[in-house]
């Protein structure tokens, strides 16, 4: 594991540098050698909360969603693209959709019913 902290936090090709944050479980593999090569580099930690099972959970929903909702049905041509798509998506998860916990109300519903409804292309520029 140290080994992998090293090519994390190297200068030409890692991609963490300081500043960043790393997440982690509690996981013994992460010892306290690999932590310190972490913090040297001048990476934030964040361990995760002990006992925590439906933590990851919620994560793997969330990447699934994006998965079958956006990048299966889309073709990116680079990173650009894919962050604008993304950017599009997450404002749409947040804003657009039925939430199931608010009695599957739109969180924007109560603007539409005061000003009409009003149609726009997102990622019209695809």
């Amino acid at each position: 594991m140290m080994q992998i902290a090293r090519n994390l936090t190297m200068e030409q090709w890692g991609f963490l540098s300081p500043g960043q944050y790393l997440i982690h479980d509690r996981d013994g593999k992460y010892c306290p050698a690999f932590q310190q090569i972490i913090d040297t580099a001048g990476v934030k930690r964040v361990p995760l909360p002990a006992r925590s099972p439906n933590l990851n959970a919620y994560a793997e929903r969330w990447v699934r969603s994006v998965q079958d909702e956006v990048l299966s049905r889309m073709i990116l041509f680079g990173e650009g693209s894919l962050r604008h798509v993304l950017y599009e998506y997450v404002e749409h998860y947040h804003h657009e959709r039925n939430h199931q916990g608010k009695g599957n109300v739109r969180s924007n519903s109560h603007f539409e019913a005061l000003a009409g409804i009003r149609r726009h292309r997102d990622l019209q520029s695809l």
